[in-house]
């Protein structure tokens, strides 16, 4: 049996073959999760019987997906066998969908990268040429890792905008038909594909493998172009009744006239966000500004990455202080969703978050001043230590789970 149908059960199957699946994936994820074990004492912790496990176990070994790990040192007696996962078994594949490129990586069972890729050139379009060139590097990627594609058990896809990831739609890019886009890229690719907001998956790839430690209740604010946030509780990604939660860039609190790519006016990201940044460095330079930029281009080419590179490269002062400005905003607002939520972390990651400590200071300066002590006072701020590798490592962990998830 492939481990293809631990993620997508067949509508036809039996009680008692959804039986043996749900045990499978208990003894894959027990083993994966906490190391090796022998059949007793997986018997132990799924209430099957020694024969049934060994069944599964004698299965699981000829899918090479288990291995005999060794004998246990006993004191005397026959040594019973343990068993662990064969990291090779199967792989992860994650995207992280770019307005400007992409970043895409393999994880093998184990979580570890065996090929990652990142910054590849790729415009993001609401045209099926777009998508038909994201499937194309997609599947270029697959054959430069040599990874059998048989072997990839899931692809998740990480998009901006309104992601309806049970339902596998995206509603802000490649909404061309009725027709889940997950499936439509599942076509192209030939891997059983997810679609997932992308700073929901860098939110969980931070709190897997990055700056979080034991917190359980941490929100992730992704500082792009746009602005959005990750909500972790109790240790899950919190989606919301429609899967649509953290859109907290789209928050009407500004009294201005400036049209957002949602289409409404006064959203918070068009004052707080790359765009913005962009926006009012440029407007500060045709004002009289100056700036380590001024001369070397016309000012209507001057990108966010220009803008980010002349502050972590030479400090420039026009652009520190209009991202001062942005973080000291930012923290004001913040300070609304800490008052709600009362969250043990906040973690500011995306590609503002570069500026590090430009960033950082004004936005905790500003919880300070705007939220309310009692609940501010043992929660801490830190920066994203993924920095642009989260999202595709959130993927993986993201197909990690749906693999796990014995409920599915």
């Amino acid at each position: 049996m492939s481990l293809s149908i631990l993620l997508d059960f067949p509508e036809d199957i039996s009680l008692s073959a959804l039986k043996l699946i749900k045990l499978k994936k208990n003894i894959i994820k027990r083993l994966t999760l906490t190391g090796v074990a022998t059949i007793s004492e997986l018997c132990k912790e799924t209430d099957f019987s020694i024969p049934t496990v060994t069944k599964i176990i004698s299965e699981l070994i000829d899918e090479g997906i288990v291995f005999e790990d060794g004998k246990v040192g006993t004191a005397g007696g026959r040594r019973p066998s343990q068993y662990g996962i064969n990291p090779k078994a199967c792989y992860y594949l994650g995207v992280e969908v770019k307005r400007n490129s992409i970043n895409i990586g393999i994880q093998d069972f184990n979580n570890n990268f065996v090929l990652l890729s990142e910054n590849i050139s790729y415009t993001l379009e609401n045209t099926r040429e777009s998508l038909f060139s994201l499937c194309s590097i997609i599947n270029s990627f697959v054959e430069e890792s040599e990874v059998l594609r048989e072997k990839i058990i899931g692809a998740c896809i990480n998009l901006t905008g309104r992601i309806n990831s049970r339902k596998g739609f995206s509603y802000s890019y490649f909404f061309f038909e009725e027709k889940p886009l997950s499936e439509i890229i599942e076509s192209q690719i030939h891997i059983k594909t997810f679609l997932e907001n992308d700073t929901r998956a860098m939110a969980y790839g931070e709190y897997n493998c990055g700056v979080v430690q034991n917190e359980k209740d941490v929100i992730f604010v992704n500082m792009g172009l746009g602005v959005g946030i990750g909500i972790v509780c109790n240790g899950r990604l919190y989606y919301g009744k429609s899967g649509y939660s953290g859109e907290f860039g789209h928050s009407p609190v500004f009294d201005n006239e400036i049209i957002c790519h949602c289409g409404k006016k006064g959203c918070l990201e068009t004052e707080i966000s790359g765009i913005a940044l962009e926006r009012k460095f440029k407007k500060a330079l045709e004002n009289g500004s100056t700036s380590i930029l001024s001369g070397k281009k016309p000012i209507e080419d001057i990108t966010v990455d220009d803008i980010l590179g002349a502050i972590t490269k030479n400090e420039d002062s026009l652009a520190i202080e209009i991202v001062e400005e942005i973080g000291s905003n930012m923290g004001r607002y913040l300070s609304m969703l800490i008052n709600i939520f009362n969250p043990e972390l906040v973690v500011i990651g995306g590609t503002l978050a570069e500026t590090g400590m430009y960033l950082r200071f004004p936005i905790r300066t500003a919880i300070h001043k705007y939220s309310l002590s009692l609940v501010s006072l043992d929660m801490e701020l830190k920066m994203s230590v993924l920095g642009s590798k989260a999202g595709v490592i959130g993927a993986c962990y993201i197909l990690r789970d749906k693999l796990f998830n014995s409920e599915a």
